[in-house]
């Protein structure tokens, strides 16, 4: 059984390419119980960024991922093998509060099932 230290519920930020790309990792990320939930932002961010020694800008959608301690590693995996970028933004926060109910939800959504029901 896991602990209450795999269970701390943590908000994970990427960005992505294109709106399509951020649709895919969202889907995935939550159809594989890596996520509890996904929010995909509407409209794309301007993001500024120094890349190979030269200060570049690009529109990008963002997307704000909940899930546990315990599928942190695993959701990282995933994304970098579903994300177009050579070095996707990964940027894991801990939860340090919120609503009982909803972070009981999102621990029981994450939590692994049997194997048929992760496939997607």
């Amino acid at each position: 059984m896991p602990g209450k230290k795999s269970a701390q519920p943590f908000v994970v930020l990427v960005t992505c390419g294109s709106r399509t790309e951020a649709r895919r990792i969202a889907r995935r990320a939550v159809g594989r119980r890596l996520a509890a939930c996904v929010n995909l932002l509407g409209n794309p961010v301007e993001s500024v960024y120094r890349w190979q020694g030269k200060v570049e800008s690009a529109r990008e959608w963002l997307l704000i991922l909940k899930t546990t301690r315990a599928r942190l590693s695993g959701l990282e995996r995933e994304i970098r093998s579903l994300h177009s970028y050579e070095v996707p933004e990964f940027i894991a926060l801990p939860i340090g509060s919120g609503s009982g109910g909803y972070l009981a939800w999102l621990a029981d959504s994450v939590r692994r099932q049997a194997a048929a029901e992760d496939q997607t």
